[in-house]
């Protein structure tokens, strides 16, 4: 139980807003009746975020953290690209959106491998808290799209709004708080 928090605490926590801002631009195209693809999303997300965290803490897998914190910011300023980019039409493949939250998972994962390898360090099999620790991020991460997929049908179905003009919105303004970040975190 106590790394189902971690996990929860990992992207629910407003000071490491990355993890919600990636899910924003990740699923803003969705609504309601595209569960399954949003659930398909967050759960490669997870699986990537997962096997980083699993190849660090049996030390099969070491990347400088500057340079992982540098990506994080950079894959979601990607993402946001890419929305603006296909804004006209909803995005034809979904293996193609899939392939970036896996990859964007196993970056995301690394960033947090090193706190992670600490908490486990002196256990001997680290595989229940790794599976834990996916439950929790998988939880927070449903908590998250569920608030964004209301807000979709709010913004959308009530106040009428344009998809595409939504769409527009939501990936500029996180455009706007990454690129600060990128500069920030640039590791040469």
């Amino acid at each position: 139980m106590f790394y189902i928090e971690i996990g929860l605490h990992h992207v629910l926590d407003w000071k490491a807003y990355d993890h919600i801002l990636f899910l924003a631009v990740l699923t803003i195209y969705y609504s309601f009746k595209d569960w399954k693809k949003v659930l398909w999303l967050i759960t490669a997300f997870t699986v990537g975020h997962t096997l980083s965290l699993a190849l660090s803490a049996y030390n099969i897998l070491y990347i400088k953290i500057d340079i992982i914190e540098f990506l994080i910011p950079l894959t979601i300023l990607i993402t946001a690209i890419y929305n603006l980019i296909i804004i006209k039409k909803q995005p034809k493949s979904i293996k193609i959106i899939t392939f970036f939250a896996l990859a964007f998972g196993l970056i995301h994962g690394i960033g947090f491998s090193s706190y992670f390898k600490i908490m486990v360090n002196d256990i001997e099999n680290k595989a229940l808290p790794l599976i834990e620790f996916a439950i929790g991020i998988e939880i927070a991460q449903l908590i998250v799209v569920l608030c964004i997929l209301v807000l979709n049908f709010i913004v959308l179905n009530i106040l009428n709004k344009s998809k595409r003009d939504w769409i527009m919105v939501v990936s500029s303004i996180v455009i706007g708080i990454i690129i600060p970040m990128i500069i920030e975190r640039k590791f040469w």
